[in-house]
């Protein structure tokens, strides 16, 4: 995407720290009755399309192709889930994002994209970025042009209505102790992600083009959850988050177990999965196994096709053993680069042609994982937890959720409950 290396560069600092103290579908629908598809056309026939603000977007109905979410009957084994989540999406001349949509539809899958805001907006209006604790006009990934917001509206656009996610990854990708997001206020948070929605709904303007066809969504009502740059200043853009009615995050690191809430909404953060020949673990995310092969995006040649092979078993692994054992959902996170010769663009493509076609698999995106978890019995939910990573119920599935669950004693959860509202 734009300034590729930059952008590397930024991402690396938190991939280090991390790596360094852990070293050493079907889609929608399905079987068990655990979803169906439903497709609402985005517009009705004949019906008209209301636009918002200056006609950047507009409401145009309910979005196709969503999972239908159901609560899992007494003794059903849960659907495996996965969601392929892109950060900073934005179509440049690689074509990748006009690719995997390809790829989604093509295996039946939907992802989640989040889009920098500044991929929306054009160099000659950087006056308008009002970044926290930097100047005006300044980016660490730049800006865009028309041509490039034409070809990215217009996959967002196709996105939507295949049933695919729009978040935010902000505005300008500041990491680092230099005024970096890790270093920003609840207040700073607020105003980023309030710029990063004006540039969504701003867009013709801003780009001087007020003939062009919106985006077909509200983007007020689409944002809901999002991934920091760097995976940095999460305590604060969960507060920032929480009073902004978001329902998720990704910003963390986690282990192959099932989620959990924090600040009300649901943690669904990047985990901990094999490198193959290697005794260690890393993020779930093309970035973190380039770390760990190469160090950088122009390793050898040779190797390409051993480290992109090495990413894409160590996802296999990662969803069979919760395929297998606890059916936690698979969070995994990419970027649209083409690091190493493009080697783990093809080790994501080959994990969603893998996993995705399986009948009891379901390849979506976090608002539609979300969803489900929403529709689920929270004491259910709170006994699939106690599942660790890799490990089915001793006794079985039926045995295991046909008994009711146990709520908590009351101390434990008036606890909780002060424990919350405390953040």
């Amino acid at each position: 995407m734009l300034a590729v290396t930059k952008k590397a560069a930024a991402v690396g600092a938190v991939a280090t720290a991390l790596l360094a103290g852990l070293a050493g579908c079907s889609g929608p629908g399905g079987a068990n009755g655990s979803g169906t598809k439903h497709g609402a056309p985005a517009q009705k026939k004949g019906g008209a399309v209301r636009l918002i603000g200056d006609g950047s977007t507009a409401f145009t109905g309910a979005q196709p192709g969503l999972l239908k979410p159901q609560r899992l009957k007494p003794g059903e084994k849960p659907p495996q889930f996965v969601v392929f989540s892109w950060d900073g999406a934005g179509e440049d001349s690689q074509k990748l994002f006009s690719h995997f949509r390809e790829v989604g539809k093509k295996y039946d899958a939907t992802m989640t994209y989040f889009l920098s805001g500044v991929y929306l907006l054009p160099e000659k209006k950087r006056h308008l970025y009002d970044p926290p604790q930097h100047a005006v006009g300044r980016s660490d990934i730049g800006f865009n042009d028309i041509k490039g917001i034409r070809d990215t509206v217009r996959e967002l656009r196709g996105a939507w209505l295949d049933g695919n996610e729009v978040g935010t990854h902000f505005n300008g990708h500041f990491c680092g102790n230099d005024g970096g997001v890790g270093t920003w206020s609840v207040k700073e948070w607020k105003s980023e992600i309030s710029q990063a929605k004006s540039f969504v709904k701003n867009w013709r303007t801003n780009a001087g083009l007020p003939s062009a066809e919106p985006l077909p969504f509200d983007y007020d009502q689409e944002l809901i959850g999002a991934r920091t740059p760097c995976l940095e200043g999460r305590d604060n853009f969960l507060r920032a988050a929480r009073d902004l009615g978001f329902r998720y995050d990704t910003s963390g690191a986690s282990d192959q177990v099932w989620p959990k809430k924090t600040l009300g909404m649901w943690d669904l953060s990047l985990q901990m999965v094999p490198v193959p020949g290697r005794a260690f673990e890393t993020l779930s995310m093309d970035y973190n196994f380039m770390v760990n092969q190469s160090g950088t995006a122009k390793g050898s040649p040779s190797m390409h096709k051993y480290w992109g092979n090495q990413m894409r078993d160590g996802l296999l692994r990662a969803f069979d053993r919760a395929y297998k054992g606890n059916r936690a959902p698979l969070i995994i996170g990419n970027h649209f680069e083409s690091w190493n010769g493009g080697t783990y663009m093809k080790a994501i493509e080959e994990t969603i042609a893998k996993v995705c076609v399986k009948s009891d698999v379901k390849c979506v995106s976090f608002r539609q994982l979300a969803d489900w978890l929403d529709a689920q019995d929270p004491l259910v939910l709170e006994k699939l937890r106690q599942l660790e990573v890799g490990k089915a119920p001793k006794s079985g599935w039926s045995d295991f959720l046909s008994t009711p669950p146990v709520a908590p004693p009351a101390p434990k959860r008036e606890a909780q409950r002060q424990q919350e509202s405390r953040h």
